[in-house]
């Protein structure tokens, strides 16, 4: 039987004139038909939004906790496997024989400030915090909350939900945009990434629901991000002086709700409006600078040893374990405050959440992957993007958050850590650190930590509006038409309002548990659709048959 060509064109209409010149219609107004109802939905009707969501959430976690579960831990596997299938590992991203773009410093340093990102100033600290409070094996009884014997259990689990399966699913998308985009010429859109399976009718509505699919999940991932982000950034300004922000119980009221995303979604759309300029690029350089700051402030004021010991012992005890942690489901019983139940609603609360959130990120952060690992190896894209943001984060998990653990438990803090909300911990970490030298020092330690939030939340949310417009415009990465920027800056800033505003970051944890579903569907087959396009690859290799279609300049060969 005779090897075909690969498909190397996939048409995907575009209005050619009109409001919605250069963007997929279909596309670009079902998405916005979708967001928009959900806005309204949470404004509007608040309350029936958070028991809805709930209820769906309760839904979901019953009947799909075993395969988000499951579908991650195959993405590690895909991911492992490709870079050992000799085949697919030395194939490249890019035209045969093409060079990176970027040196490997570069390359990793993008790596290193995708891999902190805002969740690190949120969770770094709180997550160890948690799970040292309770996790599985509390649950079963053979640790101790709160107590030594509970430290390694505590970073086990963290390193489970920041560590490979994380990466993984930032690793498939990417891998899929660049292999199809950079190998095919095909859009770098996500519906590229199907054709080995569906060919020629993703350019049609197949093509449409899943870039619609991408869309929506896109938005409720980042929705995610910058509602944990709001109410460290509410925080922060009540700890730097400015009153009126909080609702009396250590969380952000309406108002600080309201003027947070003000500030944030106005610098994001303004950034996004005069595309990636001298401004924003500035601010990533303030972002590089603060980062390391703050983190060599943890590691050599802080628990230094104690970070240490985490972070070596924390890796030994998540690679012996990982297969268990990555394949087991907790099964509920059906009997509230069971162990059954509690290890069921634990998994719910943590694991499944996390991989939820990592599959509706993975369009955003996939296609920043793809777009700076051309003419990267299979093998070294895959390591690459898995290996070092996954250290780096265990970095930051080992010596903030054993700080904040070292304090309470050697340092005689008495819950000044503990005692306070997740978006404030890392704040209260600093405070119990400096108010006994100046508190001079805790006021400027927590301006550093608001700015260097602040460009993170900058960042992101201008990346994230760049990013869904790319979709919508069939993988055209061109400047786009400023009104579709400023639906898109507007629309993210009234999703992360409304689900706050309907029931917290719980009311956003849960519509992101629910979009991500159908995206990780998506992503199950993008993986059969790799394993399927680079086999054939090597068969045509093999046989002499052309298998890239595009020139070292990235254009569609002649």
């Amino acid at each position: 039987m005779s090897i075909k060509p690969p498909l190397s064109d996939l048409p995907i209409k575009t209005a050619e004139t009109g409001f919605y010149r250069g963007f997929s219609v279909d596309v670009t107004v079902v998405s916005k038909i979708i967001i928009s109802l959900l806005v309204v939905w949470c404004i509007f009707w608040p309350t029936q939004a958070g028991n809805v969501l709930g209820s769906w959430n309760s839904i979901i976690l019953a009947n799909f906790a075993a395969w988000y579960i499951w579908v991650v831990a195959a993405f590690v596997i895909v991911c492992i496997g490709l870079a050992i299938w000799p085949t697919a590992g030395r194939m490249n991203l890019g035209a045969d024989g093409e060079k990176p773009e970027f040196s490997n410093f570069s390359w990793f340093s993008m790596m290193f400030g995708a891999g902190i990102g805002v969740g690190m100033l949120t969770f770094a600290v709180a997550e160890p915090v948690a799970h040292f409070g309770s996790n599985p094996e509390t649950i079963q009884g053979i640790t101790t909350g709160g107590d030594a014997d509970n430290v390694r259990m505590a970073y086990k689990w963290s390193f489970l939900h920041w560590g490979l399966g994380a990466w993984a699913c930032y690793a498939i998308c990417g891998l899929s945009l660049a292999f199809f985009s950079y190998r095919r010429g095909l859009p770098l859109t996500i519906r590229s990434g199907l054709t080995p399976l569906f060919g020629k009718a993703l350019s049609g509505p197949l093509g449409h629901l899943i870039d619609i699919v991408a869309v929506v999940a896109t938005i409720l991932g980042v929705a995610q991000t910058l509602g944990f982000g709001v109410e460290q950034f509410v925080a922060g300004l009540t700890r730097i002086g400015i009153g009126g922000l909080t609702d009396g119980e250590g969380g952000a009221s309406t108002v600080g709700i309201i003027v947070a995303l003000m500030v944030i979604m106005g610098a994001s759309t303004l950034s996004a409006l005069s595309g990636v300029g001298k401004g924003i690029k500035w601010l990533s350089n303030i972002n590089m600078v603060l980062s390391i700051f703050l983190l060599s402030f943890f590691i050599i004021f802080g628990a230094t040893f104690f970070g240490a010991s985490a972070f070596l012992l924390g890796i030994w005890d998540y690679i012996i374990a990982l297969p268990s942690m990555s394949f087991n489901v907790f099964k509920s019983d059906g009997v509230e405050g069971s162990e059954a139940f509690l290890l069921a609603q634990w998994q719910g609360w943590w694991p499944v959440f996390y991989w939820a959130w990592w599959i509706a990120f993975a369009p955003f952060v996939g296609l920043f992957l793809a777009r700076i690992s051309r003419g990267r190896t299979i093998r070294e894209f895959v390591l690459g993007a898995m290996i070092v943001p996954a250290l780096m984060c265990f970095v930051w998990f080992s010596w903030a958050g054993g700080t904040a653990i070292d304090l309470e438990l050697n340092g005689g803090a008495d819950g000044a850590i503990f005692g306070v909300g997740n978006s404030d911990k890392i704040f209260a970490v600093t405070e119990y650190m400096l108010a006994p030298i100046a508190d001079i020092l805790v006021w400027a330690m927590a301006v550093l930590i608001v700015v260097l939030l602040m460009t993170f939340l900058v960042t992101s949310a201008d990346s994230a509006v760049l990013i869904v417009n790319t979709i919508n415009a069939a993988g055209d990465e061109g400047p786009k038409a400023r009104p579709h920027i400023l639906f898109w800056g507007g629309a993210l800033a009234l999703v992360v309002g409304g689900l706050l505003i309907s029931g917290g970051t719980g009311a956003i944890q849960t519509a992101m548990v629910i979009g991500a579903l159908p995206f990780s569907i998506v992503m199950a087959l993008m993986c059969l659709a790799l394993i399927k396009a680079i086999w054939n690859d090597g068969r045509r290799e093999a046989a002499g048959i052309d298998a890239v279609t595009v020139d070292p300049v990235g254009t569609p060969a002649e």
